[in-house]
C-alpha cells in the first residue's frame, strides 16, 4: 500500500504542544491543576509559562517540563508516571514528533477544605 504525498510542510506551533501537554496532564486522575512555571521575569517570555508547561524543541525532539498540583492522598510517583505516559503518547500520536523527556515537577498538594 502506498501513501499519497503532496509537496509541502506542516509546522506545529510550540503553543499547540503546550496545549496538548496541559490538557493531557489535567485528564490524569490525581492531578488537581497545573502551577505557573517558576523563574521570575524571564518566565514571562517563555511559551506555556503561565500554563504550567515548558516545551523545548531541539532537532525535532520535544522535551517538556510540567509543573503540577496533585490531589492529596494520591501516590505521587504513580501519578507522575501516568502524566509522563499520557503527554508522551499524545504528542507522539497527535503530532507525530519524537518525545525526549517529560519531567514532572510537583509544586503543591491540594487539600480540600472541609
Amino acid at each position: 500500500m502506498t501513501e499519497d504525498t503532496t509537496p509541502g510542510t506542516t509546522t506545529v506551533s510550540p503553543d499547540v504542544l503546550v496545549a496538548i501537554a496541559r490538557l493531557e496532564a489535567l485528564k490524569v486522575p490525581g492531578v488537581y491543576d497545573l502551577a505557573p512555571v517558576p523563574g521570575g521575569v524571564n518566565r514571562l517570555f517563555r511559551r506555556g509559562a503561565n500554563d504550567g508547561v515548558r516545551i523545548q524543541i531541539e532537532d525535532g525532539v520535544v522535551d517538556a517540563d510540567l509543573y503540577v498540583v496533585l490531589e492529596s492522598g494520591v501516590n505521587l510517583r504513580r501519578v507522575s508516571r501516568e502524566i509522563q505516559k499520557a503527554v508522551a503518547r499524545a504528542i507522539s500520536e497527535m503530532v507525530g514528533m519524537t518525545v525526549g523527556h517529560i519531567d514532572i515537577h510537583i509544586e503543591d498538594i491540594h487539600y480540600p477544605q472541609g
